[in-house]
């Protein structure tokens, strides 16, 4: 039964970096109670509240992205805003928070934790997509959302420009992009 339980946990965790949520065990009809003795024995880590990592899984660039998806534990939140620019590297941001989007409806009773920012949207399927195995707005989408967030223009410019360059937007639609968002009449397509 240990292996089975672990071979379990094991299954969810890798494919979220290593990182499992007591909800995610309890779908898994493995009891919440296992974590915390895993933990207690050094296999688990406590990250936070219902939310752990597997000592031995290897560490990744994208961790916190992933810790920020799982964070919410009811639902899963969708990295957006500056930190979807810099997953996708599109322009020369550099988040001081991790930002994440959460559904409107979402009630969370536990204090956010410093390092991440929540937004608040309801995101359709066609508004996110998952990138190097993290959730996160599509390029145009976070984008719209730096901007209405009021981005400075430049780094907006650059964002579009960086997503033509390296395919993430059709040089029609990133010039579109940037004449709705910016004005004017050049666009994308001269770069």
């Amino acid at each position: 039964m240990p292996g089975t339980v672990h071979n379990a946990i094991y299954e969810i965790a890798e494919e979220q970096n290593g990182y499992v949520t007591a909800s995610q065990a309890v779908d898994a009809e493995i009891d919440p109670r296992t974590l915390a003795k895993m933990a207690e024995r050094g296999v688990l880590e406590r990250v936070s509240w219902g939310l752990y990592r597997l000592t031995r899984f290897p560490q990744s660039t994208l961790d916190q992205y992933v810790e920020a998806t799982l964070w919410p534990l009811s639902t899963r939140a969708v990295i957006s805003h500056e930190s979807a620019l810099a997953l996708y590297g599109l322009s020369d941001v550099n988040p001081a928070r991790v930002h994440a989007t959460v559904p409107k409806s979402l009630r969370i009773r536990r204090e956010v934790p410093k390092w991440l920012e929540l937004h608040r949207a309801d995101l359709r399927k066609v508004d996110w997509q998952v990138h190097d195995g993290v959730p996160a707005t599509t390029p145009e989408r976070t984008i719209r959302d730096c901007h209405a967030a009021h981005l400075g223009p430049a780094l907006v410019r650059q964002a579009i420009r960086d997503a033509r360059r390296t395919g993430f937007l059709r040089a029609s639609r990133a010039g579109a992009l940037e004449r709705e968002l910016l004005g004017g009449s050049k666009g994308a397509e001269e770069s």
